[in-house]
Parts: structure tokens; C-alpha cells; sequence
């Protein structure tokens, strides 16, 4: 088991953690009840703290961000040593705490995505874990929600007596929803992304040796081109300067200049 505190990638830190260690820290939140905000970040998620440094702010004060790219995982080792074995994949991590779950009966809830995805995923994973109590399942209202309707969501959650919740509304907006929800709720929520379209089958997964590589995203770019271009062919090479840059010591990146948020935006 790796844990080696949070390092400052571009300004976002993210835990230099592996796999073992995260599975762990999740479990124990979850056990005790106790809020956790969690998330996976790919250089898609760092990048979006590291050109918005409100957002910057939201994801420097997550419990834990794992590295969950490749190329995540090799800025970690390159600035700080960490020699981490692999990456945390977001998807893995889903599926290795489902499985713990089960184990121990500690009821999950699933919330986002879209009605038809996030119900085949309830039966997908009860199927694969016969044991999971999937106390509820939520798709998301794709929109800003008020107040009162962010109180009801905040509610049926609680009623339903999960103790984790995994939260699909991609990246940033996940990251978002967790950041306003989690002292609400006395439990892990979990970002996880594209995990609930590939676990309802909807969206195909990379092959595990291009997200060995560092080429998962060439992957999802060809499977989502209109989508998905300006997040890899602009980022991605952004993100290379940037590490380079940070690793030289000719730009150094402040957590302080993080900018607290003045308002929830409530994603839904």
C-alpha cells in the first residue's frame, strides 16, 4: 500500500496514492460514515483546475484525487519520485469498491447519467456483484437545479441509507456536484465519470494496453471526434508544456492564487 500525500501537479494536488490505498481510504469513510469527497482525474481533470483556479480551489480541497491517467501518474514520478506502480483507473476503482460492498453489505447509490444508462447500470452491477444493495438510482436533471430541489436530492439520498455514492456527470461537473454536496451528505461521493456508460454498455472501453500507454484518450477521441477534440488536441500538448515547464522551475504553480467559490452553480 503507496500513500505518499498530495503533490502539487499544476497547481491541483492529487494524491500519490495506488490502487490498495485508495480502496482503503474509501472503505474507511464508508464505513464510519464520514463525508469524503473523491474523485479520478486524467489530465482532462487536472487541466481544468490548472485553467481555473476557482475550480482549482473545489478540487484542492477533495479528501482524494488519484492519478487516474497515465500521464497523471508519470507527472508524479517525474516532479516528485513517487514510483507509483500504476495508475488509479476511475472505472477500477468503481468496480473494486462495488465488490468490497457487497462483501460488507454497505449499500450504494448511483447518481447522474441519463435514465436508460444509469438503470442498466444498477442491473449490470447487481448482476456482477449478486450481493450489492444498490439502495438507489438517480439519473441526472441536466440542468442547474434550485435550492429546494438540491435539499430533495440531498434528502432521497440520505432516506435511502447508502453509505456511498458514485457520481457520473463527467468532468468538471461531477467535480462540481461533489464539491456542493459533500458535507451534506456523511458519506464518500465518488466521481467516476464515463464509468457508468461503460458499465451500462453503452460506451465501449479502451483496450487495457492503450491505457498502459498513456493512449487511452486517442481511444475515446475516435469513438467521440465531434465531442472530445478540443479536450485532447488542445490539452493534451498544453499539459506537456505546462509539466515540462513546472519540472525546469521555470513556472511554478501557487496553491495559494486558488480562488474560493462565491456561489454554488448546482449542477443537477
Amino acid at each position: 500500500m503507496i500513500d505518499k500525500g498530495k503533490k502539487n501537479i499544476l497547481g491541483v494536488c492529487v494524491d500519490a496514492v495506488d490502487q490498495e490505498a485508495a480502496v482503503a481510504k474509501v472503505m474507511s469513510a464508508a464505513q464510519a460514515r464520514r463525508p469524503m469527497a473523491v474523485t479520478a482525474l486524467a489530465v482532462h481533470g487536472v487541466m481544468t483546475g490548472a485553467l481555473d483556479r476557482t475550480h482549482a480551489y473545489r478540487l484542492n480541497h477533495f479528501d482524494l484525487v488519484v492519478p487516474d491517467g497515465q500521464p497523471v501518474r508519470w507527472a508524479l514520478d517525474l516532479l516528485y519520485r513517487t514510483h507509483l506502480p500504476d495508475r488509479v483507473y476511475g472505472p477500477w476503482l468503481m468496480l473494486k469498491l462495488c465488490e468490497r460492498a457487497a462483501v460488507e453489505n454497505l449499500p450504494i447509490y448511483l447518481y447522474g447519467s441519463q435514465p436508460h444508462v444509469v438503470q442498466a447500470l444498477a442491473a449490470n452491477l447487481r448482476t456482477r456483484y449478486p450481493g450489492l444493495v444498490i439502495a438507489g438510482a438517480q439519473p441526472s436533471r441536466f440542468r442547474r437545479t434550485s435550492p429546494e430541489e438540491k435539499q430533495a436530492i440531498v434528502e432521497t439520498i440520505r432516506a435511502s441509507g447508502a453509505v456511498l455514492t458514485f457520481v457520473g456527470l463527467g468532468c468538471p461537473r461531477q467535480e462540481v456536484w461533489i464539491y456542493e454536496y459533500c458535507r451534506d451528505l456523511s458519506m464518500p461521493l465518488l466521481g467516476v465519470g464515463a464509468s457508468f456508460d461503460f458499465y451500462a454498455g453503452t460506451l465501449p472501453q479502451a483496450p487495457p494496453r492503450l491505457g498502459r500507454l498513456g493512449l487511452e484518450w486517442l481511444f475515446r477521441l475516435i469513438q467521440e471526434p465531434r465531442r472530445l477534440w478540443k479536450r485532447y488536441i488542445l490539452l493534451n500538448p498544453l499539459y506537456v508544456v505546462l509539466i515540462v515547464l513546472q519540472a525546469i522551475g521555470l513556472k511554478r504553480f501557487d496553491l495559494s492564487k486558488a480562488t474560493q467559490p462565491v456561489q454554488e452553480l448546482r449542477f443537477g
